[in-house]
C-alpha cells in the first residue's frame, strides 16, 4: 500500500531508474491467494454469462441481442481471468507473441464485431457469425497455452483434407 501512496503522490517519480509502467505495476501486485481468487471469479462470472446469454437466446424479440451481449461479455471476463494468474502486462506481452498475435488480433476483432453487428449494423445474421468466429478463435488461441496442440490439430485437418 505504501508503495501504491508514493506512485501516486508523485514521489516514485523521482527514481530515474524505472518507467511509469513499472512503477504502477510494481505498486498493484497482488497476492498469489487474491490472484487464484480474482481468476476464478473472472472466470465462473464468464462462464455464467456465456450460458445465461445461451438461455435468454430463445427469448421472443430480444434474445439474440441478450445473447450476443451476455455472450461477448463472458468471453471478456474469461479472456480477462488469466490477467489475474500472471499480470496485466505479462498477459499482455503474451497475447501479442508470435504464436499468438493473429488469434488474438482476429478474437478481439471478432468481440468488437459481434457488438456492432448487434447494436449498430443491426444484422443478426451477421452477429451470429462473429459469435461463431469469437468461438473458434477464443479456442485457437487458448490451444496455444498447451504445448504442440496446435500443430497436431493443423495435422489432423491436413490428413482429412487429403
Amino acid at each position: 500500500m505504501d508503495q501504491l501512496k508514493s506512485v501516486l503522490s508523485g514521489e516514485e517519480s523521482r527514481r530515474d531508474d524505472r518507467t511509469v509502467l513499472e512503477a504502477v505495476n510494481e505498486a498493484s501486485t497482488l497476492g498469489w491467494g487474491t490472484r487464484v481468487k480474482g481468476f476464478i471469479a473472472c472466470f465462473v462470472i464468464g462462464g455464467v454469462c456465456a450460458i445465461l446469454g445461451v438461455c435468454l437466446l430463445f427469448l421472443p424479440r430480444i434474445g439474440l441481442i441478450l445473447f450476443i451481449v451476455f455472450y461477448t461479455f463472458g468471453n471478456i471476463c474469461a479472456l480477462g481471468s488469466t490477467m489475474f494468474l500472471m499480470g496485466p502486462m505479462k498477459q499482455l506481452k503474451r497475447m501479442c507473441d508470435k504464436t499468438r498475435a493473429l488469434a488474438t488480433a482476429i478474437m478481439i476483432t471478432c468481440l468488437v464485431l459481434t457488438l456492432c453487428a448487434a447494436f449498430w449494423w443491426k444484422n443478426f445474421g451477421l452477429a451470429l457469425l462473429f459469435v461463431i468466429l469469437q468461438v473458434l478463435s477464443f479456442t485457437w488461441y487458448s490451444l496455444s497455452y498447451i504445448p504442440f496442440v496446435r500443430d497436431a490439430i493443423l495435422r489432423l485437418v491436413a490428413m482429412c483434407m487429403r
